[in-house]
């Protein structure tokens, strides 16, 4: 009886979350379904059309990404192991693309990192970070997992 009790919460507390962000979709863990074919397709098939450009078609970033420019922005990081994406849970990794890192971090802190929710919806959001997460390394992955249960 306990147990489920406790997997009824569990539910609800992941259906919850997704609620907040805005999703169609949710998953046991509330993680990006990065080992879904259909949505790592997806996610690459957008990240080509949509993030390529600033952030690599290797997902390698752009040079000198830690170091401002002249105009006081950062270029766009690296979303493979070598940036550090997976070092934020999906929730701020999905409000970040959708609204831009201006929104999200405040105080006058300038990107050129502009929101997508305009032009992707939120499962395609999901898709293109699910792509991204699904190149990581397995001791990455398990980094983000982490972050995630963290942020739970």
């Amino acid at each position: 009886m306990r147990t489920l009790i406790i997997a009824g919460l569990t539910v609800a507390a992941v259906g919850a979350g997704s609620l907040w962000l805005g999703l169609s979709r949710s998953d046991a863990a509330g993680l990006l379904p990065y080992t879904d074919p259909v949505a790592v397709a997806q996610g690459e098939a957008l990240y080509g059309e949509f993030c390529a450009s600033c952030h690599g078609d290797r997902l390698q970033g752009q040079p000198n990404w830690q170091t401002r420019n002249e105009e006081g922005k950062l270029p766009a990081p690296p979303h493979d192991e070598t940036g550090h994406s997976w070092h934020h849970p999906d929730k701020q990794l999905i409000q970040i693309t959708k609204l831009g890192t201006e929104k999200i971090v405040g105080g006058g802190y300038k990107s050129d990192m502009v929101g997508f929710g305009d032009l992707l919806s939120d499962e395609e959001i999901v898709a293109v970070l699910a792509f991204i997460k699904s190149t990581w390394p397995p001791e990455i992955i398990e980094v983000h997992d982490r972050a995630n249960a963290a942020a739970q």
